[in-house]
């Protein structure tokens, strides 16, 4: 109900346009009842029976105008949680550590925001109206039938212990076999996934067989636990549903041997079997909620998961930031407790208006110290500082607006390359997109699509190639203007030819800025005002080329690897290879 702020006044509505909905069906019962006396009793008058069969059509009437009054407002009222809940979940997805968001899988994501906030629908929409209605006309027909007579009330009840012990049967194991159900749909969820995104390297690799057998084993050996399940569960339940709905088999002998003692009236025989009938089908409509309930359990669960996933606390009030100097102060870090330190008493400063490169074998450190600048995620000791203020006493938004970041692997969103641009502005003229996109190198190949800014990125995402996505991402942060750019090898999977023009992107992009670069290609950073060498999640050294080429030994190997492998290219019969 928290999710239901703006929706509550219609849940209430609902529920009592399903109380009056259970009246209306209560009154034609009302209505049989008379007419059964008016013909049982020999005398049958035209205007009595026109009477009490237009009470039962009021009461059928009222009975389905409330009903579909509630459902509408509970299926309203329904969405819009859902949609509440999926908004909190996204919030809060921002707003956590990006450890704790990555640690999920895909399939794993997909399923509890997709499915299990979909079945939180069901409750909401469904038996609020149809669950409650039930239970309510259950009760109100069952307290009718003790009023005509207290012993086929009873008989009515004898079936129903009978029907509910093999439904107790097969719900001892009930709650164990679903989450094993659910477990082992959440894997074939993140197979499904994985094989999908990974297709490309499947065909490239030839591993089609191999792949395909895996996905193949997960689709199969989730589809024979479904059966070997549902097999198990057949028998008791079909038992019930039978058993449940043969009250007659002790209400009709027990009612006739009523009436042969005249202990009741014709009018009441007929009367408690008919409220016998009215009993049944209500809760036969509940026992199918069962299963679904256990679901809707299983679905709160893994949305509270999301929506309980810890935030990173950020400040509300702007703070003054005199500076973008970036300082590291005695840090500690680690992705997970149980992990070693990426960082042990690291410090390390990163000066304004100067070009910092990181390098340094994989697995050094740079781009956890990329991401712990953009704050993705908190460190376990010691400070991070822009301008002498803790990253963590300035506002998201604040911080969002210092840095702009860009990797190699910038996302481009299912919307027009004009919007993708002017995400980094939102507020942002055509004008000034077309500037940025100018600066950043886009305008050439922009114009040679049919619908230019406006071709979908989802359309051209296979025409485009990876330099061109790179550019529309640079003119993005270009548009952003953030006065401390971070570039986490935003050129390393860009071939020769476009790395010219993303260089000439990254220059415009960079002018007086605060510019942090990781690069495996040491060519590009040859320029830097200072280079820090990582080895480990320590510094190694920090100098400018000819410094280090002097005196780091680490270094020198670095330069040497890779004037190597341009020889090699440049050897290979005058075709460059890298």
């Amino acid at each position: 109900m928290k999710f239901a702020s703006n929706t509550k006044g219609k849940v209430i509505l609902s529920v009592i346009c399903s109380v009056i909905s259970v009246v209306g069906g209560f009154i034609p019962y009302i209505g049989i009842y008379h007419l059964i006396n008016i013909f049982m009793t020999g005398n049958p008058e035209w205007d009595q029976i026109v009477y009490w069969i237009f009470v039962c059509l009021v009461g059928y009437a009222i009975m389905a105008v409330f009903f579909g009054i509630s459902t509408v407002l509970s299926h309203y009222s329904a969405y819009n949680i859902l949609e509440n809940i999926r908004m909190n979940i996204a919030k809060r997805l921002m707003k956590a550590s990006l450890g704790d968001t990555t640690s999920k899988s895909l399939g794993y994501m997909k399923t509890v925001i997709l499915d299990k906030v979909e079945d939180v629908e069901v409750p909401l929409a469904h038996m609020i109206p149809e669950v409650g209605a039930s239970i309510l006309l259950v009760i109100g027909v069952y307290v009718y039938l003790i009023m005509i007579d207290w012993r086929m009330a009873l008989a009515a009840l004898a079936t129903i212990p009978i029907a509910l012990f093999p439904m107790a049967k097969g719900m001892k194991s009930f709650s164990e076999k679903y989450n094993a159900y659910m477990q082992a749909n959440e894997r074939v969820n993140s197979i499904i996934v994985e094989y999908i995104e990974g297709i490309e390297v499947v065909k490239a690799f030839n591993q089609t067989t191999t792949s395909y057998a895996k996905f193949r084993n997960a689709v199969e050996s989730f589809k024979d636990f479904t059966m070997d399940w549902y097999h198990s569960s057949w028998k008791p339940m079909n038992l019930m549903m039978s058993v449940l709905p043969s009250t007659f088999l002790v209400t009709v002998p027990v009612g006739a041997l009523l009436y042969i003692n005249h202990q009741i009236t014709p009018t009441d025989y007929v009367m408690g079997l008919i409220l016998c009938l009215g009993i049944i089908s209500p809760l036969i409509k509940v026992t199918g909620y069962i299963s679904t309930i256990k679901a809707i359990e299983y679905s709160i669960t893994a949305t509270k998961d999301l929506l309980e996933l810890p935030e990173l606390a950020f400040e509300s009030d702007r703070v003054e930031i005199q500076s973008t100097d970036i300082r590291f102060e005695h840090v500690d870090f680690a992705y997970e407790k149980s992990q070693p330190d990426v960082f042990k008493d690291f410090s390390m400063t990163i000066p304004e208006r100067k070009f910092t490169a990181l390098v340094g074998p994989s697995g050094s450190g740079k781009s956890t110290i990329a991401k712990l600048i953009a704050r993705y995620w908190d460190v376990g000791q010691g400070t991070i500082q822009i301008g002498n203020v803790d990253l963590k006493k300035i506002p998201q938004q604040q911080l969002a607006d210092l840095i702009s970041y860009v990797n190699q692997d910038n996302y481009l969103f299912d919307c027009s390359l004009m919007e993708n641009i002017r995400l980094g502005k939102p507020d942002a003229s055509d004008e000034e997109v077309y500037e940025a996109a100018r600066k950043a190198c886009c305008e050439e190949f922009i114009s040679r699509l049919e619908k230019g800014y406006d071709t979908s990125a989802g359309e051209a995402g296979d025409r485009l190639s990876g330099g061109e996505k790179q550019r529309i991402s640079i003119a993005r942060a270009i548009l952003k203007d953030a006065p401390i750019v971070i570039l986490d090898e935003a050129t390393a999977s860009i071939d020769p030819e476009n790395e010219y023009q993303i260089q000439r992107a990254i220059a415009q992009l960079t002018k007086g800025k605060t510019l942090v670069v990781i690069a495996h290609r040491l060519s590009t950073i040859k320029n830097a005002d200072q280079i820090v060498v990582l080895n480990k999640g320590k510094i190694e050294a920090i100098g400018t080329q000819e410094e280090l080429l002097s005196s780091c030994s680490l270094y020198q190997k670095m330069w040497k690897s890779h004037i190597g492998a341009k020889e090699w290219a440049v050897s290979t019969g005058g075709k460059e290879m890298i």
